[in-house]
C-alpha cells in the first residue's frame, strides 16, 4: 500500500502556501509563479507514480522539487527595513546638499550682479562728481565774489572757503586738484573772485596774490636777517620790532612750527649756539598783510613759503650727505658774497673745498653777523670776535644761516660748479670776484683789486 512521506508532505504544504502568497502580492507577477504549482502537482504524481519504490528513493525526489522556487527569498530581501531606511535617508541628504548648493548658486550670482551693477553706478556717480568739480561753478557768473584766506591756510582749508562762499562746487576736489598738479604757496588775502572761473584760474590767482587788495604788501628782499625783517615789520606793518624779536627767540612757537614743518626745521630744532631758531626759514618774498592779522599768522606764512621752495630738494639734500641746516647755512654766506648765479656757484664749490680739508670758511659775512653791524669792511681787530659765528677762529658750518637767502643760493650749494680753488676775493666797486688756489695768488689779487681802489 503506498503511503506519502511526512516530509515530503510539509514540503510540499510550504511550497503551496508560499505560491499562494506570491499570487495574491499582484497579479502581473502571477504567470511567472505558477511554474513552482506544476512541478509540485508533477511531483505529487510522480510520488504516486513511484510510490512502489523504496522509501529511500521517494524522499530523495520530493526534496529536489522546491528548489526552482525562489520567490520567497526576494520576498523576505524586499522586508528588510534597515537597509532602505538608510538609502532613503543618504537619497534625502545627497537631495538636498544639491538644492542648497543651487540656492547658493543662484544667491551668490544675484549678489556678484547686483555688486557689479552697484560699482558701475558708483563709479559712474564718481566720475560724474569729478569731472563737475573741475568745472566753472556757473560759467554764466561772472559777478565777483569777496575771498579772504587767511594766513597759514592749507589748500585743503582754502577749498573749504572757495566751496562755502560758493565760488567753486567742491573743496575737495580742489584739495586733489592742487595736490595732484604740485600747486603750492598759495598767498593770503583778500581776493574777488567769480563762479565762472576756472580751478587753473583760481589757482593761479592764489599763486600769484592777485585778486584782491591787502591793506599791506610787505617785501623782504633776499638776504635780510631778523634783525633787518624786524625793521621792515615795525616801518611798515606797525607791529613793535621788539615784538617780533620776542617770538623769534620764543621756543614754543617754533616747537609749533616744527610740528607743522618737520622735514623743514628737523636739523634747526637740534642746531646748538643759534641767536634765532628760525633765521634762514624767513623766505624773501612779498607778502599780503590784512589788518587784523597776528604776528605768529603772518611769521607762519614766512616758514611755508620757505618750506613751499624747499620741498622739492629735500631728497637731494639727503643724497648728498647734507642737512636743510648745513644747506641754509652755506647759502645765506653765498647770497651775499656773490651777485650772480655763476659765482655764487663757484663760491659754493670753495667752501665745500675748504670743508672738505678742514679749513675754515673765513667768510666776512660770519664776522658781520657775529658783530651784529652791516658794514662794507670787516677789520682785522673785528676778525677777533668772541662768538661761535666767526667762521675765522671757528671751523665747519656755525651754528646756522646768517640770513634769508634766496631761491637761487640754494640751489648754487645744491649744484655748485667744481673747481680746486680754496681763495675768493670781490672787487666792492665792479663786483667782480677772483678766485685764487694758494694764499699768495689771494694776496696778490687782495692787493691789485682791493687795497688799490682806496
Amino acid at each position: 500500500m503506498s503511503k506519502q512521506h511526512p516530509d515530503e508532505e510539509d514540503v510540499r504544504e510550504k511550497v503551496l502556501r508560499s505560491l499562494r502568497s506570491s499570487g495574491q502580492s499582484t497579479e502581473k507577477t502571477e504567470q511567472p509563479k505558477e511554474r513552482p504549482t506544476g512541478a509540485s502537482s508533477s511531483a505529487g504524481s510522480r510520488r504516486q507514480a513511484t510510490s512502489q519504490t523504496t522509501g529511500k528513493k521517494a524522499t530523495k525526489a520530493t526534496k529536489a522539487k522546491p528548489k526552482p522556487t525562489k520567490a520567497p527569498q526576494k520576498a523576505r530581501s524586499q522586508k528588510m527595513p534597515p537597509l532602505s531606511e538608510k538609502k532613503q535617508e543618504e537619497y534625502r541628504r545627497k537631495s538636498s546638499r544639491e538644492q542648497e548648493s543651487r540656492v547658493v548658486s543662484k544667491i551668490v550670482t544675484i549678489v556678484v550682479v547686483a555688486l557689479l551693477i552697484m560699482g558701475t553706478i558708483l563709479a559712474f556717480s564718481i566720475y560724474r562728481y569729478v569731472s563737475s568739480g573741475l568745472k566753472p561753478l556757473d560759467a554764466n557768473n561772472s559777478e565777483k565774489v569777496a575771498v579772504e584766506i587767511p594766513q597759514g591756510s592749507s589748500n585743503k582749508a582754502i577749498g573749504e572757503i572757495l566751496e562755502k562762499d560758493n565760488v567753486i562746487k567742491s573743496g575737495m576736489i580742489f584739495n586733489y586738484y592742487t595736490k595732484f598738479n604740485n600747486l603750492t604757496g598759495f598767498q593770503a588775502g583778500k581776493y574777488n573772485l567769480s563762479p565762472d572761473m576756472t580751478l587753473d584760474e583760481i589757482s593761479e590767482a592764489l599763486v600769484n596774490g592777485t585778486g584782491g587788495a591787502a591793506d599791506v604788501k610787505l617785501t623782504i628782499p633776499e638776504g635780510y636777517d631778523v634783525d633787518q625783517i624786524g625793521d621792515a615789520i615795525e616801518k611798515n606793518l606797525k607791529i613793535k620790532k621788539k615784538d617780533f624779536l620776542a617770538l623769534m627767540e620764543n621756543d614754543e612757537f617754533f616747537e609749533e612750527l616744527h610740528k607743522k614743518y618737520p622735514q623743514l626745521l628737523d636739523s634747526a630744532a637740534e642746531a646748538e649756539g643759534v641767536r634765532y631758531r628760525l633765521e634762514g626759514y624767513l623766505f624773501p618774498a612779498t607778502y599780503d598783510y590784512y589788518q587784523g592779522t597776528d604776528l605768529e599768522t603772518f611769521v607762519t606764512s614766512m616758514v611755508d613759503k620757505t618750506n613751499s621752495v624747499m620741498s622739492p630738494y629735500y631728497q637731494t639734500i639727503t643724497d648728498k650727505g647734507l642737512t636743510v641746516q648745513h644747506v641754509l647755512t652755506l647759502a645765506s654766506l653765498v647770497e651775499k658774497e656773490g651777485n650772480n648765479e655763476s659765482d655764487r656757484r663757484k663760491i659754493a664749490q670753495v667752501f665745500f673745498n675748504r670743508l672738505a680739508v678742514d679749513m675754515p670758511i673765513q667768510s666776512d659775512i660770519s664776522i658781520l653777523y657775529a658783530l651784529g653791524e652791516h658794514k662794507e669792511l670787516v677789520t682785522y681787530k673785528d676778525l677777533e670776535v668772541d662768538s661761535p659765528y666767526n667762521l675765522y677762529t671757528n671751523r665747519g658750518y656755525g651754528p646756522g644761516p646768517f640770513d634769508n637767502p634766496s631761491e637761487q643760493s640754494i640751489k648754487a650749494v645744491l649744484n655748485p660748479q667744481s673747481n680746486d680753488y680754496y681763495y675768493f676775493v670781490a672787487d666792492v666797486s665792479t663786483g667782480q670776484v677772483y678766485y685764487a688756489q694758494t694764499l699768495e695768488e689771494h694776496n696778490a689779487l687782495v692787493e691789485e683789486h682791493v687795497n688799490n681802489n682806496d
